[in-house]
C-alpha cells in the first residue's frame, strides 16, 4: 500500500502524543516489540517464563534450561493494521543445547515499512519516487548454567536502520549500532505440596546496552537505544500429570534518562526548567534542554536513568511498565493465555488486555495473540492477530 512520509514519521509516535508530560522516546523501537504470540498472549512476558525458541528476545539465559536439544520459530506481527496493511515485524530464531549445562542462539528480526510515495509539496502532479523504509537487527548469545538451578548468558547484537529518506541536501545514509545483553535466570525443582506440585521462576535481563543511534553522525542528532531492565517471576501449579497453571508478574524499565523539559498537550504549554534565565520556561528552552540530553552518553544515561526523574522518586515509579499474564496448558499440547500490561500515562500510557492460545503437534507448536487496548491512547498493535511457529528436534534432555 503507498502512504505518504507524513505517515512514517508517526508511525512510532503515536502512542506517544496523548497529553504527556516527559514521555521517554528512543530509536530503533521495533526493538521492543514483541515477536511471538505466546510472550504476546500473556501482555509481553517472558523473562521469567518456561524455557521456548523465543527466549533470545526475553532471557537467553532460559535456554540452558531447555528440554529439546535444538529448535527454530518464525514470526510475523502485522503492525498498524488501522492505517496500512503492508508494514510488519518478522522474526526468526534458532538455539542448540552444546549440553545439558549450555546452550547458544542467533536471531534476526526485520521491520518493514511497506512502500512510501515521496512528492514535492505544492506539486501534487510530479512523478513520485516509492522508497521502502527498514530496519532489522541480528544476534547471538551463549547460556550457561552456574548451578543445577541458575544460569546466566550473555548476547550481542547488530542493529541496522534505514529510515532515512535522499533530499536534494543530503544522502540516505542508513544508521547503525550494536548492543549487548547480560541475563540470568532461575528455576526451582518440582516442590511437593499438600495438594498439588508447584516450580518457582525468576530472571532479569538487561538489554541493549549500547552507543546511541544516529544517521547525521553528529551528537545532538543521536538517540538513545531502547536500553532497559527487566525483572520477572512466576509459579507453576502442576496440579496433575495433564494440566498446569503459571502465573507470571513482569517489571520493565527503560534504562534510558529522563528528559528535563516535557509539553502538556493539555494546557499547550512547556513543563520543565528556566534554561536560559529568561524567567520563563518555553520553547527555547525545551530546545536547550534538548540539547542538552542528547550530549548525555548512553554509559553514562543508563545509570542516571534510575534517578534522574525531575519530579523525583514518584516519577521514577511511573517509568515503571508491569505486566501480568497466566498461563493454562493441558497435556503440554493446549495452551490458552490471558494477560493485562499497564503503562503509566504520563510516560506513554498504553494499557492492554491479552488472549492467546497454543497448540501443539508432536514437535511444532503454533500459538496466536490478540490484543483488546484499554485506555484512550491508541496502540500500534490493536486489533492485530499475531502467530508464530516453532519446530523442536533432536534429544531430549530431563527436567528434574
Amino acid at each position: 500500500m503507498k502512504k505518504t512520509i507524513l505517515l512514517t514519521l508517526s508511525l512510532f509516535s503515536v502512542s506517544l502524543t496523548q497529553a504527556q508530560q516527559r514521555p521517554i522516546t528512543v530509536a530503533v523501537p521495533f526493538l521492543s516489540v514483541t515477536a511471538d504470540a505466546r510472550a504476546a498472549g500473556m501482555a509481553d512476558i517472558g523473562v521469567a517464563t518456561s524455557a521456548d525458541a523465543f527466549s533470545q528476545q526475553w532471557n537467553p539465559a532460559k535456554y540452558a534450561f531447555a528440554i529439546d536439544k535444538q529448535g527454530v520459530s518464525g514470526s510475523y506481527t502485522p503492525y498498524l493494521t488501522g492505517l496500512a496493511n503492508d508494514i510488519s515485524l518478522g522474526q526468526f530464531t534458532y538455539y542448540n543445547k552444546i549440553s545439558d549445562r549450555s546452550a547458544f542462539a542467533g536471531s534476526i528480526r526485520y521491520f518493514g515499512f511497506g512502500d512510501i510515495e515521496l512528492r514535492r509539496t505544492g506539486e501534487p502532479d510530479e512523478a513520485f519516487v516509492t522508497v521502502a523504509p527498514n530496519e532489522f537487527a541480528f544476534d547471538g548469545s551463549y547460556s550457561l548454567k552456574l548451578s543445577e538451578k541458575f544460569s546466566m548468558a550473555v548476547g550481542a547484537r547488530y542493529i541496522h536502520s534505514n529510515l532515512k529518506v535522499a533530499t536534494d541536501n543530503n544522502d540516505a545514509t542508513a544508521a547503525s549500532s550494536f548492543a549487548i545483553d547480560i541475563a540470568g535466570f532461575y528455576q526451582s525443582e518440582e516442590i511437593a505440596y499438600n495438594s498439588f506440585n508447584g516450580r518457582w521462576r525468576a530472571g532479569f535481563n538487561i538489554q541493549n546496552l549500547g552507543p546511541k543511534i544516529s544517521y547525521d553522525n553528529d551528537e545532538i542528532s543521536s538517540n538513545f537505544l531502547p536500553a532497559n531492565l527487566k525483572l520477572g517471576t512466576g509459579f507453576d501449579f502442576i496440579l496433575d500429570d495433564y494440566n498446569k497453571l503459571g502465573l507470571n508478574v513482569e517489571l520493565n524499565k527503560l534504562l534510558v534518562p529522563t528528559p528535563k523539559v516535557g509539553f502538556d498537550n493539555n494546557t499547550g504549554t512547556y513543563t520543565g526548567s528556566d534554561m536560559n534565565g529568561d524567567g520563563t520556561v518555553d520553547s527555547n528552552d525545551y530546545a536547550l534542554a534538548n540539547n542538552e540530553y542528547r550530549r548525555t552518553g548512553w554509559f553514562s544515561g543508563a545509570f542516571k536513568s534510575l534517578g534522574d526523574a525531575p519530579d523525583g522518586f514518584s516519577e521514577e515509579l511511573k517509568e515503571v511498565i508491569y505486566s501480568v499474564g497466566a498461563e493454562y496448558s493441558y497435556q503440554d499440547a493446549f495452551a490458552m493465555r490471558m494477560g493485562y500490561h499497564h503503562e503509566n500515562v504520563s510516560k506513554s500510557g498504553l494499557r492492554y488486555f491479552s488472549l492467546g492460545a497454543g497448540f501443539k503437534y508432536t514437535s511444532l507448536k503454533i500459538d496466536l495473540s490478540y490484543l483488546f487496548s484499554a485506555s484512550k491512547i491508541p496502540n500500534p498493535l490493536e486489533n492485530t492477530l499475531r502467530f508464530s511457529l516453532t519446530l523442536n528436534f533432536g534429544d531430549k534432555y530431563e527436567q528434574y
